[in-house]
């Protein structure tokens, strides 16, 4: 620091401790989740250290954006991620949002779909058309982009499970809408190591589901070259709860795996790496969001030099941004618009390629045309009134920002190394290293928000007087499902049955050879043009790899180690010792999850907080039938069932649930729900049996104690 700036800075300090009543400057000092160090003040002095500070867009490392002249020359590809229903339902929609200003598709699909099942198969009961639209065949994918010209829209498409037999539907049904595979742009996720960290909508094994990354990117590199092969997703980490540190780390360790992947098939470097995109969450820590995808760039830069590209484009880093769901709170809801606002605003600033503005009403169901208008036109408004689009990276330079990029990549260094040393990052998936350290991250900051140490606004702090009615979107699973049936039973009528087998017997035998002899994706290509479904695609698949078991570990300590010294815990767990001297026992829940979904962020926080309080606690595995909830709940002899939902399954499976308890002669265990679920489906649950219903955004201590209270009566009554 030289003579002038010491001056100007020891003056600030003295204002400063003036400005203050206890004069502590320290109590100006902040800490992020990730432990970064956040000082009040930064200057001039705060760059000295850093090696990236004077860099231009469009340059390596492309910290000010990945094209010189960004947005000034071209605005981000505005995009809504959509899906629901049937196929016919879901093409209203994108037709829709494409004639008032939305620029790409972004496909959600069901979980059934996700999972590889047919509409038709017993396990997806609660699942078809829910969360996403379903696709059994490649006459769903037809109709779903009927009217849509494929060779002028990009398609992007979340699906990594049953990604061959989707990808394979969407190739056929271009080829069938006249639009050859060279000419089809957009990009498919790919992204399976994510999966097994937190989404779970994996089917296969770590192994054979790296083989179908390797051979997508391999296919696409060769056949479709305006086809993205891969995003690279940390989306869903955040989502799970994962600090913004975590997300970066994790993300872009994920890319290098995938790298190493396709090298592996004999590929160059230069001949997929300029087709790989990336997908981030953009939460609502302003800053650390802008220095997250300034730093993703830097820190992608970096690391693809240790493979020699020649071509810049492999050293770039290209993603797509989404605001948070979980930011979103069930309490207050038009909040989120202004929640969604200020996310959109810092992906933009941080210089995204492709953004989804999330609409206001997903905590508590999916978005209706009303409120996905609203989340289209924020986009609108930012690029078209604020003049945000005029300045290329406004932030380069700035103290804090460029410090605050340094310091987050540091802390995302710190965790690759630690990813490297256990042999890469399949290897510390399988070990369960990601997850753990994510679901640690997820169940601290549910803790720092019952505390009230983090503020959400109108959760835990300036509650409104009278809740709002929103009016929801709600999608009959029952006539979707019957809709899908009806139309597979037809195809399967139709197709050849003869071409259909041998298609799938050929798709075996090359998923029994070598990697490196065969494509998978060409073979799944074949069946999907003879009416093979997604879920015989699947199925083929499955008897040479198996299908994956998650092993399901929970943390402990965590929940409660946020509560040390305060007053926050302990009634609670003075009710506990009264309850275990009243009945010899304490309380015990099973938390389970139904179905196809895999998002266990909320029952994981529920399982090992409730643990941490004092509650006996099992966990269920993932993709439960009722039948196998209410057995495991015998035989575990639990108090309480609680189920978790975030994909608008309730309405099915809770009442199977209960049906199922009360036909093995049991109706003395209570049922709760929690997660997303839409107030106007209350009443419909507690019709049904349902003794409690907790949504986003519940303060678990005081959860707990009513938990603890309809046990005790229940128990009561029946004494």
């Amino acid at each position: 620091m030289n003579k002038k700036n010491k001056k100007n800075y020891l003056d600030w300090v003295k204002l400063a401790k003036k400005e203050l009543k206890n004069n502590k400057l320290d109590d100006l000092y902040s800490k992020s989740p990730d432990g970064i160090k956040i000082k009040p003040l930064y200057t001039v002095d705060d760059l000295n250290s850093l090696e990236h500070v004077f860099t231009y867009p469009g340059i390596d490392p492309y910290i000010r954006g990945p094209k010189a002249t960004m947005y000034a020359n071209r605005p981000w590809t505005i995009r809504q991620y959509a899906g629901f229903s049937t196929a016919e339902e879901s093409n209203k929609f994108y037709k829709e949002n494409i004639k008032n200003g939305q620029t790409g598709l972004s496909v959600a699909f069901d979980l059934a779909t996700h999972r590889g099942y047919d509409s038709d198969h017993p396990k997806v009961i609660g699942d078809v058309g829910k969360a996403g639209v379903a696709i059994d065949t490649v006459e769903d994918m037809k109709i779903l982009f009927k009217g849509i010209p494929l060779e002028k829209m990009s398609v992007s498409m979340t699906m990594n499970g049953a990604v061959l037999p989707v990808l394979a539907n969407f190739i056929v049904a271009g080829e069938e809408q006249g639009v050859s595979q060279n000419k089809l742009s957009g990009t498919i996720q790919n992204d399976i190591l994510k999966e097994f960290m937190v989404r779970n909508t994996y089917i296969y094994p770590p192994e054979p589901s790296m083989r179908i990354v390797s051979d997508i990117i391999e296919y696409t590199s060769k056949s479709m070259p305006k086809f993205n092969s891969i995003s690279i997703s940390g989306y869903h980490m955040q989502e799970a709860g994962s600090t913004t540190a975590q997300e970066l780390a994790f993300t872009i360790a994920d890319g290098i795996e995938y790298v190493k992947c396709a090298l592996s098939k004999g590929l160059k470097v230069d001949d997929f790496a300029p087709r790989l995109s990336f997908f981030f969450a953009i939460g609502i820590d302003f800053f650390m969001e802008v220095a997250k995808l300034r730093g993703a760039r830097l820190l992608w830069s970096k690391l693809m030099k240790q493979f020699k590209p020649k071509d810049p484009r492999s050293l770039m880093l290209r993603t797509h941004c989404q605001t948070s769901g979980a930011s979103l709170t069930e309490q207050d809801p038009y909040n989120n618009v202004v929640r969604t606002t200020i996310e959109a605003m810092a992906s933009i600033l941080g210089g995204t390629q492709s953004l989804h503005t999330n609409s206001f009403d997903e905590a508590l169901a999916l978005p209706t045309p009303f409120s996905a208008r609203i989340a289209r036109n924020t986009q609108l408004i930012l690029a078209e009134e604020t003049g945000i689009t005029k300045t290329i990276d406004p932030f380069g330079g700035s103290f804090f920002i460029e410090k605050l990029t340094n310091d987050l990549v540091k802390e995302a260094e710190k965790m690759i190394k630690e990813i490297n040393k256990m042999g890469g990052m399949t290897k510390a998936v399988e070990k369960g290293y990601p997850k753990l350290k994510i679901e640690e991250a997820a169940t601290l900051k549910q803790a720092r928000i019952d505390s009230g140490d983090e503020v959400v606004v109108g959760v835990n702090k300036y509650p409104p007087d009278t809740k709002e009615e929103v009016d929801i979107l709600n999608i009959d699973n029952t006539k979707v499902r019957k809709e899908q049936i009806k139309k597979l039973l037809l195809i399967r009528k139709k197709r050849n049955a003869k071409k259909v087998l041998a298609s799938l017997e050929a798709l075996k035998s090359a998923a029994k050879k070598s990697p490196n002899e065969t494509n998978l994706l060409k073979y799944a290509i074949d069946a999907a043009r003879n009416r093979a479904s997604v879920g015989e695609i699947s199925d083929a698949l499955e008897t040479v790899f198996t299908r994956h078991r998650a092993i399901i570990r929970s943390v402990s300590g965590v929940y409660s180690s946020a509560f040390e010294g305060k007053e926050g815990l302990k009634n609670i767990k003075s009710q506990i010792k009264k309850f275990e001297t009243k009945f010899g026992r304490r309380p015990r829940m099973l938390v389970v999850k139904l179905g196809q979904d895999g998002h266990d962020r909320g029952a994981k926080i529920i399982a090992t907080s409730f643990a941490d309080i004092g509650f006996d606690v099992d966990i269920g595995p993932l993709f439960q039938t009722p039948e196998e909830a209410a057995n495991q709940a015998l035989e575990s002899d639990v108090h309480v069932i609680g189920v978790s939902s975030q994909a608008a399954g309730h309405k099915t499976l809770v009442p199977e649930l209960i049906k199922s308890l009360k036909q093995q002669g049991n109706k003395d265990i209570l049922v709760i729900c929690g997660g997303v679920i839409p107030p106007q489906d209350y009443k419909f649950l507690k019709d049904k049996g349902v003794a409690a219903i907790y949504g986003p955004g519940t303060n678990i201590p005081k959860a707990a104690d009513d938990i603890i209270q309809l046990i005790e009566k229940k128990r009561n009554i029946a004494a």
